[in-house]
């Protein structure tokens, strides 16, 4: 467990932990955008307690991401000293957009958001709520801009062992940019929208807020049914534009080993432990030529395997290969769902179809687990690269710093998250198990859908009128 590993493992486990939060605020605001919107067109008082409910939940994990993230920050000073050295010009800059920018506007206008209800018009009061969302995208896009360029740099110059920016547009736009960001905003929308869906299907089963609830898995179904064909869409051009710049790590996604004979084509491992001391997998159950057809989009394709570099150029394949099937896996799950829900709601059975409501409670954590796993496809893939071809992760970490002191810190953080967010989770699952409820008469959540006109002076009142304000 030397240094190295320690800060590894130390990162992973911090923005492993971080991403789940801005991952579900990301869905979460762009939801409360749409409920605010639906009651100032309809003027239903459920859409308003709808927004009220899920705003508590937004508050309490915005908070918890931004605790998470910022801790995060200090370690590229404190572990990866030669990597905030040689790419700082670049990454600092990115990571500064993001706050200049999505966290600042996110800032400015959440305060109005989560208390200003009553001092805002409602139409204020929306575009509040959509500056929050839209400065969750933009932080998103910044964040993607920085690791897409780790993974595909561009754009810079080098300047003896310092990266330099040559082209801030060919560092931003870097050629797995826009991939990587449609796929992680889709991916962030369906783990907040099997929440929800989850949610509301919980709150059927119990026979509570059926009102609220069957509105809300009607929303989940024709959202899903939209946003997870076309996140499998869009993994598979993430995956072809992995395979022209990192073909390796595609291999290990694969356990794809050696090359096969000329128009063989490459199979598709169902299943198999990779075995990276023999160079093969144990135990493999491969379609032929599947893989060729998914890959490569052509029944003869090939792809570049694992040994057409030196072993310390691979990857740690068993964990890529894992992650891999548990993402891919958890994404046809979800897919099914949404598609027997879509059947039941057809059928006019959707709330009352319990094997659907268990789906969907049973796939409510699914987007979180396959964020992670994707998330670990991609970083344990990047190996042993931190700036893919260019800077080895072992020659990144910080040159004088002890293990001892990374193990130290590193048990501070499992024992401060555990009970910060473990008291934090907590409390949303109060809240979840409690669920929407209207707004009590008089609350200031009840004022806030008032129709509020501007009362008349008394100087401009007649006689009768003060007369009758005697009277009562």
């Amino acid at each position: 467990m030397d240094t190295l590993l320690l800060s590894r493992i130390q990162f992973g486990f911090v923005i492993s932990f971080h991403i789940l939060f801005p991952a579900f605020t990301i869905g979460l605001a762009n939801w409360l955008a749409f409920l605010e919107w639906r009651w100032l067109r309809t003027g239903q008082a459920l859409w308003w307690d709808l927004y009220v409910f899920w705003r508590k939940v937004f508050a309490i994990s915005f908070g918890m991401g931004v605790v998470s993230g910022i801790v995060m920050s200090f370690q590229f000073g404190t572990n990866w000293a030669v990597l905030s050295e040689r790419a700082g010009n670049v990454l600092g800059p990115l990571l500064s957009y993001e706050v200049l920018t999505a966290f600042f506007l996110e800032a400015g206008f959440l305060g109005v958001m989560l208390f200003g209800a009553r001092r805002v018009g409602p139409w204020v009061h929306f575009f509040c709520t959509a500056m929050v969302a839209l400065g969750t995208l933009i932080s998103t896009f910044w964040i993607i801009a920085a690791i897409s360029w780790m993974h595909t740099p561009q754009g810079h110059v080098q300047q003896g062992n310092v990266f330099v920016p040559g082209d801030w547009w060919a560092i931003v736009f870097n050629p797995s940019f826009p991939y990587r960001l449609v796929h992680m905003v889709l991916a962030a929308f369906i783990t907040t929208c099997f929440v929800i869906g989850g949610t509301s299907a919980w709150y059927l089963r119990r026979g509570v807020h059926p009102e609220a609830a069957a509105r809300m898995l009607r929303l989940a179904v024709v959202f899903g049914a939209i946003a997870v064909p076309a996140q499998i869409l869009a993994g598979d051009q993430h995956g072809l534009n992995t395979l022209q710049h990192q073909p390796i790590k595609v291999a290990a996604m694969e356990g794809h080993w050696h090359a096969g004979a000329p128009g063989a084509g490459v199979p598709l491992v169902l299943f198999g432990v990779p075995n990276q001391q023999a160079e093969r997998n144990d135990f493999e159950l491969a379609v032929p030529r599947l893989g060729s057809l998914i890959l490569t989009h052509s029944w003869s394709g090939d792809i570049e395997p694992l040994t057409a570099v030196v072993p310390e150029d691979r990857p740690p394949v068993l964990p890529v290969f894992v992650f891999f099937r548990v993402m891919v896996g958890l994404g046809l799950l979800m897919l099914a769902v949404v598609a027997a829900s879509a059947w039941a709601w057809w059928r006019g059975r959707l709330e009352r179809a319990t094997w659907v409501l268990r789906g969907w409670q049973l796939l409510s954590p699914a987007g979180f687990a396959a964020l992670l796993a994707g998330w670990w496809v991609t970083e344990f893939g990047r190996q042993p690269w931190v700036v893919y071809g260019l800077l080895r992760t072992r020659d990144a970490v910080s040159p004088h710093l002890a293990a001892g002191a990374v193990a130290t810190s590193l048990a501070g953080y499992v024992l401060v998250y555990a009970v910060i967010f473990g008291a934090g989770i907590w409390y949303l699952w109060r809240l979840l198990h409690k669920g929407p409820t209207p707004a009590a008469p008089g609350s200031a959540d009840a004022a806030a859908t008032e129709v509020r006109t501007p009362a008349r002076p008394l100087s401009v009142a007649g006689e009768a009128d003060i007369a009758e304000a005697d009277a009562r």
